[in-house]
């Protein structure tokens, strides 16, 4: 049985935005982009708890699963809800508010031997990639930020050396575009691009495009 909370009727206002693919993919795949528009619905704890069931089946290099999640819930805890929003830029502020979740993921840069895991990242990535596509799957809404403090975070949460927070993630369901500022609406109907395939997948050498790939554009 899929699990979800109190799923957002869609609205007009409510924009989605399919990928325009050359090549068929994962429909998921095709869902998944970077809204900044949170409704204001609570997320359950069992629909929270198979977004990181997701990222805890994620492959890692010697199974060293070198990711943790830090999880600020605002209906749970409004002010460490927003103690962690400080730790975000100020132009991500202003729109993560409305969403009921923050999550912080954080790697495991130095192994349990000493040395220092030259996939931790790549590992989180991975485990991060599950998670938001578990997401989309549950009608979630998704936006992961660079933006943030991580000193700041580091400090807050506690996180010991050796771990590193690589990025913010907002969970929450899709809301109205037109809640946001009107710089925010602008980008948020802007088409989706992406760069061609002939521009990064290589074959006998790197820069020249893989002949295997139809050449139908």
């Amino acid at each position: 049985m899929r699990m979800r909370s109190e799923i957002v009727t869609s609205t007009p206002e409510i924009t989605t935005r399919e990928a325009t693919t050359r090549y068929a993919i994962n429909a998921l795949l095709r869902r998944r982009w970077s809204s900044r528009a949170f409704a204001d619905a609570p997320v359950l704890a069992e629909v929270l708890g198979s977004l990181f069931e997701a990222a805890r089946w994620s492959p890692s290099a010697g199974n060293g699963q070198p990711w943790s999640f830090i999880v600020a819930d605002k209906a749970r805890d409004p002010e460490g809800f927003v103690r962690a929003l400080a730790t975000l830029n100020e132009s991500n502020q202003g729109w993560v508010q409305r969403a009921p979740i923050l999550v912080f993921a954080v790697t495991r840069r130095i192994r349990p031997d000493g040395k220092e895991h030259g996939r931790a990242q790549y590992d989180l990535g991975l485990a991060v990639k599950s998670l938001v596509l578990q997401a989309i799957d549950l009608g979630l809404n998704v936006r992961q930020m660079a933006g943030f403090n991580a000193d700041a975070a580091r400090e807050l949460f506690a996180i010991p050396e050796g771990h590193d927070p690589i990025v913010a993630i907002a969970i929450g369901y899709p809301g109205a575009t037109s809640d946001l500022a009107a710089s925010l609406q602008e980008s948020e109907g802007k088409p989706r691009e992406r760069k061609p395939l002939e521009s990064f997948v290589f074959g006998s050498q790197f820069g020249r495009t893989y002949e295997g790939l139809r050449n139908d554009e």
